[in-house]
């Protein structure tokens, strides 16, 4: 059968299918040659197993390997292996094993410093590749090297043929050399100085110093406000009169401690206090809290002085991402970080299990603090204790970090403050009026008579005195 287009000459047909037949295989030409993007849609760049990420997980330096898997860095190096060369400091396992300090290392892998690790390693890495034949000779000038962490390495060659990164020497030139970065092996783990305050800072609060305590603050008893705080002679009951300290309340609480009256140092409170600051930071993301108990107040000392005249009390710490939400304006006025921790301490024992088994009693518990007169308000919210009300709750996150049977500290997310005092306007009493009351005059017997005998006669009516 001919191919025939109506109104078109057989000669042209022929041209216009050959026409479209060159046509449509020079768009497959076209598209074969040109780059097919990855499937895969992420940005981040691909590691080829020639990497020298890939074999930094698989060399000698398995311990630094695994920090760098447990700090959450690949991602953060394959970006920067995908930019540039890199060159890695790697220590040796002995020197992450048993040369580096046990408190140090706990203190890096613990959860709440994970920006220290990263720091830490990130010093270690170099944005550029700097391999045996590219190191500094000798002492002189003692170039410096910016680290993927925003720090400065110093590289030198002493005269001996020694090279140095920092104050740690070279051990192994080139131990891995691949395209995009090469690895030297060097004698110890370098630390950075925003790392190292870091860890003492952290320290110092753990080593707290023994103060005498200046006593607890004073409570005007007409206005119910604190007054400033006094000293108190050593062996004086505490000036802050916590009526209900003995006495559990409405909740289900376990018995208290004994009260005061003993002689002094019945309880080593200070210790306490110590011990239970410690534990919130071994804890992990309450350093904020544990600051202010000890650096920004004396409440550390109060509270110990207090545990040891017998007292005990339960610790609301609201915790870091809580803390940092309070604005600048609530911590400004003077006296202000006491009074917002005064409102978390409640001058009973309370436990996880007590409150909750007297907010599913009772409803709602309000617990005394020492921010007297306010009171910090308990009831039962999805299955755990929520405390305060409205926009300004808190609800019990960690239970039960700290029970001695003398300091509870109960974890909660949010930080509390009390219900805003209502000026309350004297009620104004509305004057009745008075009803006036007319005493009638007294009539005489000779006057009855002479009424019951008009009455008689219907005539009484005629006269008021009859009336």
């Amino acid at each position: 059968m001919d191919c025939h287009i109506y109104g078109v000459p057989k000669f042209n047909t022929i041209k216009i299918f050959l026409l479209t037949a060159f046509f449509f295989l020079s768009i497959n030409v076209h598209a074969s040659a040109l780059p097919r993007k990855p499937s895969s849609s992420s940005n981040s760049p691909q590691i080829n197993s020639n990497s020298v990420l890939v074999a930094l997980l698989d060399s000698r330096y398995t311990e630094l390997a695994e920090l760098v898997e447990k700090a959450l860095l690949l991602p953060t190096l394959e970006d920067a292996v995908g930019k540039h060369n890199i060159t890695i400091f790697a220590p040796r396992n002995v020197a992450l094993e048993r040369d580096i300090d046990p408190e140090f290392k706990r203190f890096l892998l613990e959860p709440g410093n994970l920006r220290s690790l990263q720091t830490l390693l990130l010093f270690h890495i170099i944005p550029n590749r700097i391999g045996s034949g590219e190191w500094p000779a000798g002492l002189a000038g003692d170039p410096t090297h910016s680290t993927l962490s925003n720090d400065r390495l110093s590289l030198a060659s002493k005269g001996s043929g020694v090279k140095t990164v920092d104050v740690a020497a070279v051990v192994h030139l080139d131990a891995v050399v691949r395209p995009d970065g090469v690895i030297h092996g060097i004698e110890r783990l370098l630390i950075p100085r925003s790392v190292e305050e870091d860890f003492n800072r952290r320290r110092s609060l753990r080593s707290i110093s023994a103060v005498l305590p200046e006593g607890a603050p004073e409570v005007d008893p007409r206005t119910y406000r604190l007054k400033k705080s006094v000293s108190v002679p050593a062996g004086a009951p505490p000036v802050l009169p916590i009526y209900d300290a003995l006495a559990p309340g409405p909740s289900l609480a376990p018995a208290p401690a004994p009260g005061p009256g003993g002689p002094r140092g019945h309880f080593d409170g200070e210790s306490q206090v110590k011990d239970f600051i410690q534990t919130l930071l071994h804890y992990g993301g309450y350093n904020e809290l544990a600051d202010i108990l000890v650096n920004l107040t004396s409440l550390a000392t109060e509270m110990g002085r207090l545990v040891s005249e017998g007292y005990v009390l339960t610790v609301l710490a609201p915790n870091d991402e809580a803390m940092a939400k309070l604005t600048t304006d609530q911590l400004s006025e003077p006296g202000a970080p006491e009074q917002i921790m005064y409102y978390h301490l409640v001058p009973e024992y309370q436990t996880e299990e007590s409150m909750y088994n007297a907010v599913r009693r009772f409803g709602k518990v309000r617990y005394d603090t020492l921010r007297l007169p306010h009171k910090v308000m308990a009831q039962e919210a999805d299955g755990s204790v929520k405390f305060g009300e409205a926009d300004g709750s808190a609800y019990l996150f960690d239970p039960d970090i700290y029970t001695d049977g003398r300091i509870s500290v109960q974890g909660i997310d949010g930080v509390l403050f009390p219900p805003e005092e209502k000026d309350t306007e004297p009620e104004t009493k509305t004057s009745r009026p008075a009803k006036v009351i007319i005493a009638k005059s007294r009539r005489g017997k000779l006057m009855e008579v002479a009424c019951r005998m008009l009455g008689a006669f219907g005539q009484d009516s005629h006269f008021t005195t009859c009336q």
